[in-house]
Order: structure tokens, then C-alpha cells, then sequence
């Protein structure tokens, strides 16, 4: 097993919606945050080229003190943990970062570990076993881990970025997923304030 220990200290702060200063989000990204459907399908809908994904890396690891709480985790647990970019004609568009506790990863679950490039959302929304929690959002700012992890071999970072995650729930077993949206996404035409009448 691969320790790849993210500490606690500059982790990003996730709130639910109701809890969100909505003004704060930049324009044209809150249809991407709030979009209840699968970001892969959406995604492909909007790259009118090549969509694909890349693997970055994938293993077991033990997650950070703010990804272990809402799996319920003890501080030492492990997961199966995968990062990949979501890219639209090699520009990538997305960084995704899944854990999947090792309790899940029983019977039809195990899976999850051998989808190699295929993507993870489209997995788990084609599975009718499978059921969305809400979504947090944050803003991820300049030097915390998940802002490097999200930049790598990327050049010019922005100061802030923001993503969103869930718990998705497969036969009641968790796991989590990231989001995180990169500045090469394109902003979306049919964004609006989730606020607006």
C-alpha cells in the first residue's frame, strides 16, 4: 500500500449551497457547480472535439482529516483513491479526485478499481444501485494540496479555483468524489445565479 498522506493543515473549507455567498462564484460557472446531472455527459456535450480522460494516478491511499469525515472514516483508514484530468482536445477542462473506502469495494464495487481511462461519472450514473448525496462547493486557493494536485504540470495557476463534491452511494456503501474546475472550461451559456428567479 502506497501512503500518500494529504496533512489536514491548508485543506479548502466545503459548504453546502445554502451556506454559500452565491455573489462570490464567478460568472458562468455556477451551472457547471450545481448541474445535478453527469458532468462527463456534459462535458462531452459541450467539447466539440476529442474528449477523453487521463489517468494520473490511482491507489491506495489514506485520506486527508476533511475527505475522511464525510466517508465516516477513522483517521488511519484506507482508500482506493484516483485522480485524473477530463480533457477536451488534450486541454484539460476538469480534475477529479475519488476515494473509495475499502469496505465498499466489495461484491460488483471491485469494479471501480479496473475502469482504467473510462470515466468515473459515467460509471456511477449508468448503475441504478447507485444515489447522489448534496453537493458541497468551495473556493481552493493558491497553496493548498488539493490547488497543487489539481495544477500539476499545469503553468499558470490561478489564485483560486472552485469544485464541488458528493457522496455518491453505491447499495448504501460511500464513496466521494471532487470535482475540480479548471480554468480552461469553458464558461457556460446556460449559467445563471442559482439565486435568479
Amino acid at each position: 500500500m502506497c501512503a500518500d498522506r494529504i496533512p489536514s493543515a491548508g485543506l479548502p473549507r466545503w459548504h453546502p449551497r445554502s451556506q454559500l455567498f452565491l455573489r462570490d462564484i464567478p460568472d458562468g460557472l455556477s451551472a457547471w457547480l450545481f448541474d445535478p446531472g453527469s458532468l462527463t455527459q456534459r462535458l462531452r456535450c459541450t467539447c466539440a472535439g476529442r474528449f477523453r480522460v487521463r489517468v494520473l494516478s490511482q491507489g491506495w491511499t489514506r485520506p486527508s482529516r476533511d475527505e475522511a469525515r464525510p466517508l465516516k472514516l477513522r483517521w488511519d483508514a484506507w482508500a482506493w483513491t484516483r485522480e485524473v484530468q477530463l480533457l477536451c482536445d488534450e486541454q484539460p477542462w476538469v480534475f477529479a479526485r475519488s476515494l473509495i473506502p475499502a469496505q465498499t469495494l466489495q461484491g460488483r464495487s471491485r469494479r471501480l478499481t479496473t475502469i482504467g481511462a473510462k470515466p468515473l461519472g459515467a460509471v456511477l450514473f449508468a448503475d441504478p444501485g447507485v444515489r447522489r448525496g448534496p453537493v458541497e462547493i468551495a473556493r481552493i486557493a493558491a497553496g493548498q494540496r488539493l490547488h497543487r494536485r489539481a495544477f500539476g504540470g499545469l503553468t499558470g495557476p490561478p489564485q483560486a479555483i472552485w469544485g464541488r463534491r458528493s457522496i455518491f452511494r453505491i447499495d448504501g456503501d460511500p464513496l466521494l468524489v471532487m470535482e475540480i474546475f479548471l480554468p480552461a472550461l469553458p464558461v457556460s451559456p446556460l449559467s445563471r445565479r442559482p439565486d435568479s428567479p
